[in-house]
C-alpha cells in the first residue's frame, strides 16, 4: 500500500495582545498638573467652598483631559456617604410632547445641581416589583411617574439608600413626596366648556393603548361629573392612536349621533379631526372638538383646536424639591397640586 506525504504547516504563532493600560487616578492627575489631590477633586467636582485660580483650575482640567480620567461616581459616592444618581423610570405610557420637555427641564435643573440624572426602563415591571429592581442602583432619590408605587416599594427604596421618592399621580403615596395630578378636573374642564357651548351629546375618547386607561378614566370620570344631573349625555369611545381607527370611528360617526367630543389630548384629537373632515363631518358645525396639552400643531389646523392647557410644575421647582429632600431626608413629605386645567378656546369649538 502507497504513502502520501503530506506536510502539515506550522501554526501561526499567536498574537500578543498588548498589556491593557492601567486606568489613570486622580493621583497621576495630580502629579501632571502639579497640584495636590484635593486639589484635582475640588476642581472636577465643581467644589465652590474652596477658592482655586482660574489658572490652577485650567491645568487641572488639562491634564485629566490629556489622561483620559474622569471622576469613579462610585467612590466619590462612597465619601459622600450617598449617591448622587436620581432615578427616573420610564413612563408606562409613551411620552407625548409635553412631558418631555418637562422631563428635560427637569434633568437640565437636576445636573445644575450636580446630580446625575438616569432614565430607566424595564418592562413587565410594575409597582413593587419594579422599585425592587430600581432599589439595586441605589439612587439617591426616585422620581415615579403614574400610579402603582405602594408603602413596601416606598420602604425597600428608603432602605437601599434613597433619600427622596417623588410620585406624580393622583393619589397620595405614604412615605413620598407627592406631585398631584388631576386628570378629574382635565376631563371636567373639557365636558363643561362643551356643555357651555351648547352641546348637549358628548363622546370622550378612551385611548386603547395599554396603560393609557391610569390618566383617560379619570378623565373620563371628569367629565361625566362635568354634566351630572344636566340634559347632556357621555359616550365613552374606544380609539386606538391609527389612522385606520380614526377612519372606523368617523365612519360610525353618523349612528352615534354625537355633536362633540373630548378627544382625550390634542394629538387623539388632531388624529379624529382629520377622519371626521374626511368623512364629511363639518367641525365645529356638526361636531365639536376639543383636546388637552396646548400643543403647538394644534393652533396651526384649520379649524384651529380648542384645548384644556395643562400646568405641570417647573423642571425648576421639581429639582429643587428633590434636592431638599436629598439635604434633609427626615423632613416630613410635602404634597403639591401643580396642575391646573384651563381652557383655551378656539375655532374647533
Amino acid at each position: 500500500m502507497p504513502y502520501v506525504m503530506v506536510q502539515i504547516p506550522n501554526p501561526p504563532a499567536p498574537t500578543i495582545s498588548p498589556a491593557p493600560r492601567s486606568v489613570p487616578t486622580s493621583a497621576d492627575v495630580a502629579r501632571l498638573a502639579g497640584v495636590s489631590r484635593a486639589t484635582v477633586s475640588y476642581v472636577l467636582n465643581n467644589t465652590s467652598a474652596v477658592r482655586i485660580s482660574e489658572p490652577t483650575r485650567r491645568r487641572v482640567r488639562d491634564a485629566a483631559k490629556e489622561l483620559g480620567y474622569v471622576p469613579h461616581a462610585a467612590a466619590r459616592s462612597l465619601r459622600a456617604g450617598h449617591s448622587r444618581m436620581v432615578l427616573m423610570p420610564a413612563p408606562p405610557v409613551p411620552a407625548g410632547p409635553l412631558y418631555s420637555q418637562f422631563v428635560h427641564d427637569f434633568q437640565g435643573a437636576l445636573s445644575r445641581l450636580d446630580y446625575i440624572v438616569v432614565q430607566y426602563g424595564a418592562c413587565g415591571l410594575r409597582g413593587d416589583d419594579a422599585a425592587r429592581a430600581w432599589a439595586e442602583l441605589r439612587p439617591v432619590a426616585v422620581l415615579v411617574p403614574g400610579p402603582g408605587l405602594g408603602p413596601e416599594g416606598v420602604s425597600v427604596l428608603k432602605r437601599s439608600g434613597a433619600r427622596a421618592v417623588v410620585t406624580l399621580s393622583s393619589e397620595r403615596v405614604e412615605g413620598t413626596h407627592a406631585l398631584l395630578m388631576d386628570h378629574e378636573g382635565v376631563g371636567r374642564s373639557a365636558a363643561g366648556h362643551l356643555y357651555a357651548r351648547g352641546r348637549r351629546r358628548i363622546g370622550v375618547v378612551v385611548p386603547e393603548e395599554r396603560g393609557m386607561d391610569m390618566f383617560a378614566g379619570p378623565r373620563l370620570a371628569g367629565a361625566r361629573e362635568a354634566v351630572r344631573d344636566t340634559d347632556a349625555t357621555v359616550t365613552a369611545l374606544p380609539l386606538a392612536h391609527t389612522e385606520d381607527s380614526a377612519a372606523a370611528l368617523a365612519a360610525r360617526w353618523p349612528e352615534l349621533g354625537l355633536d362633540a367630543v373630548f378627544a382625550y389630548n390634542d394629538e387623539y384629537a388632531m388624529l379624529l379631526m382629520r377622519a371626521l373632515q374626511d368623512a364629511g363631518v363639518r367641525i365645529p358645525e356638526d361636531t365639536a372638538v376639543i383636546g388637552a396639552d396646548d400643543l403647538l400643531l394644534g393652533r396651526l389646523l384649520r379649524p384651529r383646536l380648542s384645548t384644556v392647557r395643562v400646568a405641570l410644575p417647573s423642571g425648576r421647582d421639581l429639582a429643587g424639591l428633590v434636592d431638599r429632600a436629598v439635604r434633609n431626608p427626615g423632613a416630613a413629605p410635602e404634597a403639591h397640586e401643580p396642575l391646573a386645567a384651563t381652557v383655551v378656546h378656539r375655532d374647533s369649538t
